[in-house]
């Protein structure tokens, strides 16, 4: 499964980059495949050990602010490895192609 998620303390205030890095920090140790961006980081791997290394995020940011916020989107798909590469590098090839004629 691919995990993309969003941990955002809350009354901390504007700058929240610290609290990110904490959660970026966990996720990177966890030796998942990620990625970060500037809206979420994503996470590949089984359901138990993707959704463990979320909830050690939550806590790493809920150890600096009294309330969280996490948004998740989840991609549950059998049998399919290395997604997270995979899926954009699809997109990648496409975009290299001329645009097809879908007037006919």
């Amino acid at each position: 499964m691919i995990v993309a998620f969003s941990v955002t303390p809350i009354g901390t205030g504007e700058d929240v980059g610290e609290e990110v890095a904490e959660a970026v920090r966990v996720v990177r140790e966890s030796g998942l495949p990620n990625r970060t961006d500037a809206m979420f980081t994503s996470v590949e791997g089984e359901w138990d050990e993707v959704m463990a290394v979320v909830k050690r995020a939550v806590e790493a940011v809920s150890a600096r602010a009294g309330r969280v916020s996490l948004v998740l989107k989840a991609d549950l798909r059998s049998g399919v490895t290395d997604g997270l590469t995979s899926k954009v590098e699809r997109v990648e090839r496409l975009l290299a192609e001329p645009p097809r004629d879908t007037s006919a």
